[in-house]
Protein backbone atom coordinates (compact mmCIF):
# COMPACT_ATOMS: atom_id res chain seq x y z
CA UNK A 1 0.00 0.00 0.00
CA UNK A 2 1.29 3.40 -0.62
CA UNK A 3 1.40 5.57 1.96
CA UNK A 4 2.22 9.02 1.69
CA UNK A 5 4.57 11.68 3.75
CA UNK A 6 3.51 14.09 5.75
CA UNK A 7 4.97 17.36 4.07
CA UNK A 8 4.97 20.60 4.59
CA UNK A 9 4.22 23.00 1.56
CA UNK A 10 5.15 26.69 0.86
CA UNK A 11 2.01 28.06 -0.30
CA UNK A 12 3.41 31.25 -1.35
CA UNK A 13 5.05 32.31 -4.44
CA UNK A 14 8.80 32.24 -3.64
CA UNK A 15 10.09 31.55 -7.19
CA UNK A 16 13.45 32.99 -8.27
CA UNK A 17 11.30 33.84 -12.15
CA UNK A 18 8.18 35.82 -11.76
CA UNK A 19 4.58 34.56 -11.68
CA UNK A 20 2.43 34.02 -15.18
CA UNK A 21 -1.01 35.10 -15.44
CA UNK A 22 -1.78 32.91 -18.44
CA UNK A 23 -1.60 29.58 -16.38
CA UNK A 24 -3.01 28.13 -12.70
CA UNK A 25 -0.13 26.97 -10.50
CA UNK A 26 -0.53 24.52 -7.31
CA UNK A 27 1.35 22.18 -5.39
CA UNK A 28 0.71 18.72 -5.71
CA UNK A 29 2.39 15.29 -4.11
CA UNK A 30 3.14 12.17 -4.90
CA UNK A 31 5.22 9.13 -4.36
CA UNK A 32 7.47 6.86 -5.79
CA UNK A 33 8.38 2.94 -5.35
CA UNK A 34 10.89 3.48 -2.32
CA UNK A 35 8.14 5.18 -0.54
CA UNK A 36 9.18 8.83 -0.52
CA UNK A 37 6.87 11.09 -1.64
CA UNK A 38 7.93 13.80 -3.72
CA UNK A 39 6.45 17.31 -4.38
CA UNK A 40 5.88 19.55 -7.26
CA UNK A 41 4.52 22.55 -8.69
CA UNK A 42 2.17 22.04 -11.35
CA UNK A 43 1.38 24.49 -13.90
CA UNK A 44 -1.57 24.51 -15.92
CA UNK A 45 -2.41 26.50 -18.88
CA UNK A 46 -5.68 28.12 -18.66
CA UNK A 47 -8.97 27.96 -20.37
CA UNK A 48 -8.07 24.59 -22.39
CA UNK A 49 -10.34 22.46 -24.22
CA UNK A 50 -9.52 18.43 -23.60
CA UNK A 51 -6.92 16.41 -22.49
CA UNK A 52 -3.61 18.02 -22.46
CA UNK A 53 -0.53 16.79 -23.34
CA UNK A 54 2.31 16.85 -20.16
CA UNK A 55 5.68 17.61 -18.88
CA UNK A 56 7.21 16.66 -15.92
CA UNK A 57 10.54 18.64 -15.60
CA UNK A 58 13.33 18.44 -12.96
CA UNK A 59 16.96 19.41 -12.64
CA UNK A 60 19.54 20.86 -12.57
CA UNK A 61 21.66 18.56 -10.04
CA UNK A 62 21.47 20.15 -6.55
CA UNK A 63 18.66 22.70 -7.53
CA UNK A 64 15.10 22.97 -6.35
CA UNK A 65 11.79 23.58 -8.57
CA UNK A 66 11.83 27.04 -7.30
CA UNK A 67 14.57 27.16 -9.91
CA UNK A 68 15.05 26.91 -13.38
CA UNK A 69 13.24 23.54 -13.52
CA UNK A 70 9.86 26.03 -12.39
CA UNK A 71 10.80 28.27 -15.39
CA UNK A 72 10.65 25.91 -17.91
CA UNK A 73 7.57 24.63 -16.71
CA UNK A 74 5.66 27.25 -16.38
CA UNK A 75 6.89 28.20 -19.60
CA UNK A 76 5.85 25.10 -21.49
CA UNK A 77 2.34 25.62 -19.47
CA UNK A 78 1.74 28.92 -21.28
CA UNK A 79 2.18 27.12 -24.43
CA UNK A 80 -0.60 24.90 -23.86
CA UNK A 81 1.29 21.53 -21.96
CA UNK A 82 0.72 20.76 -17.96
CA UNK A 83 3.64 20.66 -16.59
CA UNK A 84 5.11 19.79 -13.19
CA UNK A 85 8.13 20.85 -11.74
CA UNK A 86 9.29 18.43 -9.22
CA UNK A 87 11.94 18.22 -5.84
CA UNK A 88 13.81 14.93 -6.81
CA UNK A 89 13.92 12.59 -3.35
CA UNK A 90 15.94 13.90 -0.07
CA UNK A 91 16.06 17.43 -1.47
CA UNK A 92 13.82 20.67 -1.68
CA UNK A 93 10.36 20.11 -0.31
CA UNK A 94 10.41 16.31 -1.19
CA UNK A 95 10.46 13.83 1.18
CA UNK A 96 13.20 11.32 2.37
CA UNK A 97 15.87 10.70 4.78
CA UNK A 98 19.02 11.56 5.51
CA UNK A 99 18.75 14.59 3.27
CA UNK A 100 20.87 15.73 1.02
CA UNK A 101 21.31 12.65 -0.98
CA UNK A 102 21.30 10.93 -4.50
CA UNK A 103 21.27 8.28 -6.09
CA UNK A 104 20.71 7.31 -9.95
CA UNK A 105 18.62 4.69 -9.58
CA UNK A 106 16.12 6.59 -6.93
CA UNK A 107 16.84 9.94 -9.64
CA UNK A 108 15.06 8.14 -12.45
CA UNK A 109 12.17 6.69 -10.25
CA UNK A 110 11.54 9.82 -9.78
CA UNK A 111 11.15 10.55 -12.87
CA UNK A 112 9.35 7.56 -13.40
CA UNK A 113 7.03 8.65 -9.91
CA UNK A 114 6.06 11.72 -12.04
CA UNK A 115 4.94 9.85 -15.01
CA UNK A 116 2.91 7.96 -12.83
CA UNK A 117 1.27 10.70 -11.28
CA UNK A 118 0.42 12.67 -14.99
CA UNK A 119 -0.96 9.27 -16.51
CA UNK A 120 -3.66 9.48 -14.43
CA UNK A 121 -4.83 13.00 -14.18
CA UNK A 122 -7.92 13.49 -15.60
CA UNK A 123 -7.11 16.15 -17.75
CA UNK A 124 -4.10 14.65 -19.00
CA UNK A 125 -3.43 13.02 -22.22
CA UNK A 126 -1.45 9.79 -20.79
CA UNK A 127 -0.58 9.26 -24.68
CA UNK A 128 0.88 12.38 -24.83
CA UNK A 129 3.88 12.52 -22.11
CA UNK A 130 7.34 13.99 -21.94
CA UNK A 131 9.95 14.87 -19.79
CA UNK A 132 12.35 17.70 -19.46
CA UNK A 133 15.80 17.21 -17.76
CA UNK A 134 18.25 19.89 -16.93
CA UNK A 135 21.47 19.62 -15.90
CA UNK A 136 22.62 16.72 -14.14
CA UNK A 137 18.71 15.54 -14.19
CA UNK A 138 19.37 15.92 -17.75
CA UNK A 139 21.22 12.84 -17.66
CA UNK A 140 18.72 10.94 -15.46
CA UNK A 141 16.30 12.09 -18.02
CA UNK A 142 17.94 10.16 -20.47
CA UNK A 143 18.49 7.51 -18.36
CA UNK A 144 15.05 7.51 -17.75
CA UNK A 145 13.75 7.52 -21.59
CA UNK A 146 15.88 4.21 -21.58
CA UNK A 147 13.60 2.57 -19.48
CA UNK A 148 10.29 4.10 -19.46
CA UNK A 149 8.04 3.01 -22.52
CA UNK A 150 5.83 5.35 -21.55
CA UNK A 151 7.27 8.62 -22.25
CA UNK A 152 7.10 9.56 -26.22
CA UNK A 153 9.73 12.28 -26.11
CA UNK A 154 12.66 13.78 -23.64
CA UNK A 155 14.80 17.13 -23.92
CA UNK A 156 17.48 17.52 -22.31
CA UNK A 157 19.22 20.90 -21.42
CA UNK A 158 22.73 21.63 -20.90
CA UNK A 159 23.28 17.91 -20.01
CA UNK A 160 25.37 16.50 -17.35
CA UNK A 161 26.77 12.84 -17.13
CA UNK A 162 26.99 12.46 -13.61
CA UNK A 163 28.39 8.88 -13.10
CA UNK A 164 31.35 10.41 -15.79
CA UNK A 165 31.90 13.40 -13.28
CA UNK A 166 32.09 11.27 -10.55
CA UNK A 167 34.08 8.17 -12.26
CA UNK A 168 36.27 10.31 -14.05
CA UNK A 169 36.43 14.30 -13.06
CA UNK A 170 35.87 17.19 -14.84
CA UNK A 171 37.04 17.16 -18.34
CA UNK A 172 37.60 13.17 -18.04
CA UNK A 173 40.77 14.66 -15.71
CA UNK A 174 40.62 12.00 -13.00
CA UNK A 175 40.22 8.67 -15.87
CA UNK A 176 42.69 6.66 -13.92
CA UNK A 177 42.22 3.59 -11.53
CA UNK A 178 44.31 5.91 -8.89
CA UNK A 179 42.79 8.87 -9.07
CA UNK A 180 39.16 6.70 -8.65
CA UNK A 181 41.14 4.52 -5.88
CA UNK A 182 41.76 7.95 -4.10
CA UNK A 183 38.41 9.00 -4.39
CA UNK A 184 36.30 6.04 -3.09
CA UNK A 185 39.46 5.81 -0.14
CA UNK A 186 38.12 9.28 0.77
CA UNK A 187 34.44 9.06 0.44
CA UNK A 188 34.66 5.79 2.68
CA UNK A 189 37.00 7.46 5.13
CA UNK A 190 34.01 10.35 5.36
CA UNK A 191 31.34 7.69 5.87
CA UNK A 192 33.09 6.16 8.72
CA UNK A 193 33.57 9.68 10.21
CA UNK A 194 29.40 10.08 9.74
CA UNK A 195 28.59 7.17 11.18
CA UNK A 196 30.46 7.82 14.49
CA UNK A 197 29.38 11.43 14.36
CA UNK A 198 25.76 10.71 13.86
CA UNK A 199 25.37 12.81 11.24
CA UNK A 200 26.56 13.43 7.48
CA UNK A 201 28.80 16.07 6.53
CA UNK A 202 27.82 18.61 3.88
CA UNK A 203 30.08 18.77 1.12
CA UNK A 204 29.44 22.85 0.44
CA UNK A 205 27.15 23.80 -2.11
CA UNK A 206 28.87 26.34 -4.94
CA UNK A 207 32.00 28.08 -3.46
CA UNK A 208 31.41 31.81 -2.06
CA UNK A 209 33.58 33.97 -2.86
CA UNK A 210 34.89 32.74 -6.10
CA UNK A 211 38.87 31.99 -5.12
CA UNK A 212 41.07 33.67 -7.59
CA UNK A 213 42.58 31.90 -10.83
CA UNK A 214 39.12 29.74 -10.83
CA UNK A 215 38.31 27.97 -13.95
CA UNK A 216 35.29 30.40 -15.72
CA UNK A 217 32.54 27.25 -14.91
CA UNK A 218 32.82 28.05 -11.16
CA UNK A 219 32.16 31.64 -11.31
CA UNK A 220 29.54 30.57 -13.88
CA UNK A 221 27.46 28.62 -11.14
CA UNK A 222 28.72 31.61 -8.79
CA UNK A 223 26.59 33.72 -11.05
CA UNK A 224 23.21 31.92 -10.81
CA UNK A 225 23.32 29.74 -7.11
CA UNK A 226 25.04 32.92 -5.49
CA UNK A 227 23.49 35.89 -6.71
CA UNK A 228 20.05 37.39 -6.60
CA UNK A 229 19.84 35.65 -10.33
CA UNK A 230 19.16 32.13 -9.09
CA UNK A 231 19.58 31.86 -5.28
CA UNK A 232 17.33 30.01 -3.40
CA UNK A 233 17.21 28.86 0.55
CA UNK A 234 16.06 25.39 -0.33
CA UNK A 235 18.57 24.92 -3.35
CA UNK A 236 21.69 22.33 -2.25
CA UNK A 237 24.12 24.48 -4.80
CA UNK A 238 22.85 28.05 -3.13
CA UNK A 239 23.46 26.74 0.69
CA UNK A 240 25.52 23.45 2.21
CA UNK A 241 25.30 21.41 -0.92
CA UNK A 242 25.10 16.87 -1.03
CA UNK A 243 26.11 14.76 1.65
CA UNK A 244 30.45 14.38 1.35
CA UNK A 245 29.35 10.85 1.08
CA UNK A 246 26.69 10.71 -1.36
CA UNK A 247 28.88 9.89 -4.31
CA UNK A 248 29.45 6.47 -3.95
CA UNK A 249 26.19 4.95 -6.54
CA UNK A 250 27.46 7.69 -9.31
CA UNK A 251 31.18 6.21 -8.97
CA UNK A 252 30.15 2.69 -9.27
CA UNK A 253 27.03 2.71 -11.79
CA UNK A 254 27.13 4.33 -15.63
CA UNK A 255 24.54 6.08 -17.18
CA UNK A 256 23.31 5.27 -20.55
CA UNK A 257 23.73 1.49 -21.07
CA UNK A 258 20.99 1.06 -23.06
CA UNK A 259 20.71 5.10 -24.65
CA UNK A 260 21.39 3.09 -28.35
CA UNK A 261 17.64 1.30 -27.40
CA UNK A 262 15.73 4.64 -27.21
CA UNK A 263 13.12 4.51 -29.54
CA UNK A 264 11.35 7.82 -28.60
CA UNK A 265 12.56 11.07 -29.41
CA UNK A 266 15.39 12.83 -27.66
CA UNK A 267 16.14 16.68 -28.57
CA UNK A 268 19.54 17.42 -26.78
CA UNK A 269 20.13 21.24 -26.04
CA UNK A 270 23.47 22.96 -25.29
CA UNK A 271 25.19 26.08 -25.44
CA UNK A 272 28.40 25.58 -27.52
CA UNK A 273 30.38 27.44 -24.32
CA UNK A 274 29.46 25.44 -21.91
CA UNK A 275 32.49 24.12 -20.44
CA UNK A 276 29.95 21.02 -20.20
CA UNK A 277 29.30 20.65 -23.68
CA UNK A 278 31.09 17.97 -24.15
CA UNK A 279 29.02 15.48 -22.32
CA UNK A 280 25.84 15.97 -24.70
CA UNK A 281 27.86 15.82 -27.40
CA UNK A 282 29.52 12.08 -26.55
CA UNK A 283 25.53 11.32 -24.99
CA UNK A 284 24.12 12.23 -28.41
CA UNK A 285 26.33 9.39 -30.51
CA UNK A 286 25.40 6.92 -28.35
CA UNK A 287 21.36 7.33 -29.70
CA UNK A 288 19.93 5.64 -33.13
CA UNK A 289 17.34 6.88 -34.81
CA UNK A 290 16.00 10.01 -37.23
CA UNK A 291 14.25 11.12 -34.18
CA UNK A 292 17.07 12.49 -32.11
CA UNK A 293 18.49 15.91 -33.14
CA UNK A 294 21.78 17.11 -31.11
CA UNK A 295 20.85 21.44 -31.07
CA UNK A 296 23.78 24.02 -29.79
CA UNK A 297 23.02 27.22 -28.97
CA UNK A 298 26.07 29.29 -30.25
CA UNK A 299 27.76 31.64 -27.82
CA UNK A 300 25.69 30.13 -24.82
CA UNK A 301 27.58 28.96 -20.90
CA UNK A 302 26.35 26.43 -19.13
CA UNK A 303 24.34 28.59 -17.06
CA UNK A 304 22.50 30.28 -19.76
CA UNK A 305 19.83 27.91 -20.39
CA UNK A 306 19.17 27.53 -16.44
CA UNK A 307 17.29 30.93 -16.69
CA UNK A 308 17.98 31.99 -20.15
CA UNK A 309 20.99 34.19 -19.18
CA UNK A 310 21.24 38.07 -20.60
CA UNK A 311 19.79 36.95 -24.34
CA UNK A 312 16.91 34.64 -23.55
CA UNK A 313 19.31 31.76 -24.76
CA UNK A 314 16.70 28.88 -23.91
CA UNK A 315 15.09 27.92 -27.18
CA UNK A 316 11.42 27.63 -26.23
CA UNK A 317 10.35 28.01 -29.32
CA UNK A 318 12.25 24.69 -30.27
CA UNK A 319 11.63 23.07 -27.49
CA UNK A 320 7.75 23.50 -28.19
CA UNK A 321 7.67 22.53 -31.57
CA UNK A 322 9.70 19.24 -30.75
CA UNK A 323 6.93 17.89 -28.29
CA UNK A 324 4.16 19.23 -30.55
CA UNK A 325 5.81 16.68 -33.21
CA UNK A 326 6.33 13.41 -31.01
CA UNK A 327 3.29 14.59 -27.99
CA UNK A 328 0.19 13.71 -30.34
Amino acid sequence: MMKAEDLSLVQEWDKTFSKSDKVDHKKVTFINHFGITLAADMYTPKHYKGKLPALAVSGPFGACKEQSSGLYAQTMAERGFLSIAFDPSFTGESGGHPRAMHSPDINVEDFQAAVDYLSVQENVDPDRIGIIGICGWGGMALQTACVDTRIKATVTSTMYDMSRIAGNGYFDSADSKEARKAAREEINRQRTEDYRNGDYKRQGGVVDPVPEGSPFFIEDYHDYYKTERGYHPRSLNSTEGWNASAGTSLMNTRLFTYAGEIESAVLMIHGEKAHSCYMSKDAFKLLNGDNKELYLIPDAVHTDLYDGGDHDYIPFDKIESFFRTYLK
